[in-house]
């Protein structure tokens, strides 16, 4: 009997021992998840105190913010920044620099780009632009939009981005708000690496191309073009006017109905004459000039409407303007809103839409591709 009372005492105490080391190391499981929840509320307090893609707030005074991330912080931007200006459109858009709206057009303008943008995309950035319930709106009304209008993309189907878009960016829903206040790339590109560096971006120049000056000439233009082959397929108007007509329809023209007060300057960009050559090769040459008619007619409709042609000037012949077969230099971003101020270039009516599309037509037949295509770069 003694030894199997003392058998029960000692399994008591083992059992005493086990619960205490068990209890131990309850405590040291719970301190930990306290520990990574703390670090987590730490995290996301940091992440919306800065707000680097500004999803919650205006920039705060003196933080050296990175602006680097079009399809993040494009929203935030649109949502919460300070302006009566907006610049919409792809990588045409880039080198505008912001200061130059200021100064000759006296708009506070945000660069709104996405490179290769379709007209969703478009759409997707001017519903935040316009919506009533934005910082922006709330401050000030929308005096205008700049808006690139790249024929190239404008058959896209009506509902396709370029790019995926991380939704949670841009939409009302809290709850997927962990996919930015707990991201690593978040808190360690965008908040801890500009305070170790000091510098943010200038945000008159955020999304500039990364070519600089020397990169624009022919000699790099010519080594870098890659001639498409002839194509045996004809492109024909029947072909890009439904899918032309129903992304103006979706994803444009209600923005110009619906604010009548606000000004739309559409611009057809200046690529330069390789991108000519190229609608030649891939047989969408006569399809292009009806598409480019068939825009100019319906924006023209509207009273709110600033249209302007550039792409007969004289600089799309010359390649050293250029880094490749469509992207100009900065200068010719500032020489085109030297136009939106004073006139230059805007077209007033279908009749000279077509003068104008004929100049080109007659500098494109007359240009001399072959001297230019066989010269040994």
């Amino acid at each position: 009997m003694e030894t199997d009372k003392a058998t029960v005492i000692k399994s008591d105490e083992l059992n005493m021992t086990k619960d205490k080391s068990n209890g131990h190391y309850r405590k040291l499981f719970i301190a930990l998840i306290a520990m990574v929840l703390a670090m987590l509320l730490l995290v996301s307090a940091l992440v919306i105190y800065v707000d680097p893609f500004f999803h919650y707030h205006t920039p705060l005074d003196g933080f050296p913010y990175v602006v680097d991330n079009q399809l993040s912080q494009n929203p935030g931007m649109a949502q919460n920044m300070d302006y009566n200006g907006c610049i919409i459109g792809s990588s045409m858009t880039v080198n505008f620099d912001t200061d130059d709206f200021k100064e000759l057009l006296g708009y506070d303008t945000a660069k709104l780009s996405y490179s290769g943008a379709y007209p969703r995309d478009d759409y997707n950035i001017l519903s935040i632009v316009f919506d009533e319930n934005n910082h922006a709106r709330q401050t000030q009304p929308m005096g205008a939009v700049f808006f690139a209008m790249d024929i190239p993309t404008i058959t896209a189907d009506t509902m396709e981005t370029k790019y995926p878009l991380p939704e949670y960016l841009y939409d009302n829903n809290v709850f997927n708000d962990v996919n930015y206040v707990l991201n690593k790339d978040v808190l360690f590109q965008y908040i801890l690496r500009p305070v170790i560096q000091g510098k943010g971006s200038d945000l008159s120049e955020i999304y500039a191309s990364w070519w600089t000056p020397e990169f624009y000439n022919i000699e790099y233009v010519m080594r870098t073009y890659e001639e498409p082959e002839k194509s045996d397929q004809v492109i024909t108007v029947e072909d890009v006017i439904p899918t032309t007509s129903a992304n103006l329809e979706e994803n444009i023209l209600p923005f110009v109905r619906e604010n009548p007060d606000t000004q739309f300057y559409f611009f057809f960009p200046p690529y330069s004459i390789l991108y000519w050559h190229n609608l030649q090769q891939e047989n969408f040459y006569e399809a292009a000039f009806a598409q480019y008619q068939y825009v100019a007619d319906e924006l023209l409709k509207y009273d709110n409407v600033h249209l302007f042609y550039f792409q007969n000037i004289d600089e799309v012949t010359d390649l050293n303007n250029y880094a490749d077969y469509s992207h100009y230099k900065p200068e010719i971003n500032r020489y085109m809103v030297e136009c939106f101020a004073d006139g230059t270039h805007q077209i007033h009516s279908s009749e000279q839409m077509a003068e104008e599309l004929d100049r080109m037509r007659q500098i494109v037949e007359n240009f001399d591709f072959e001297e230019l295509l066989t010269k040994d770069w």
